[in-house]
């Protein structure tokens, strides 16, 4: 199982305006408002963009953007991908957004405020970190 060559034709023609090297990506949706979730461990920060339906329409983490090991655990690396996201968000149109942050992390504010670099608003935020109430129950001491 091998690579497959692909051949090109010498009969196909592009769109009209479009160049062999790079076409210009159009947004399928034109949305004002939508929710940012950022996910933000000790080890790693999650960032997913969604409407407000809860559709996820794109996301980024530190480790997708090549940081490695406890790099990736950074304010530096949450706020480059806040900054990512934040990029897309503003190629598709939008204009404010709620933000909805998970996990106790240092790169809770950092992904917020990369995000906001691109002009978008906060409208709210929330806190959604999962706290348990009472927890399973300890192991037993261990008797020697």
């Amino acid at each position: 199982m091998g690579k497959k060559r692909i051949i090109a034709q010498e009969g196909t023609e592009l769109a009209e305006g479009a160049t062999a090297e790079k076409q210009v990506r159009v947004p399928k949706k034109k949305l004002t408002t939508g929710t940012l979730h950022v996910e933000a461990t000790f080890n790693n920060t999650k960032v997913v963009f969604s409407d407000k339906s809860g559709n996820s329409l794109f996301w980024s983490s530190s480790g997708s953007l090549g940081f490695k090991g406890a790099k990736k655990g950074t304010p530096f690396a949450a706020s480059k991908v806040g900054e990512t996201v934040g990029e897309k968000a503003a190629n598709l149109g939008i204009k404010d957004a709620d933000v909805v942050v998970k996990g106790v992390g240092s790169g809770r504010e950092p992904a917020i405020r990369g995000f906001m670099s691109h002009n978008i608003e906060i409208t709210a935020i929330k806190d959604a970190t999962p706290v348990p109430h009472n927890g399973p129950k300890p192991k037993k001491p261990r008797r020697v």
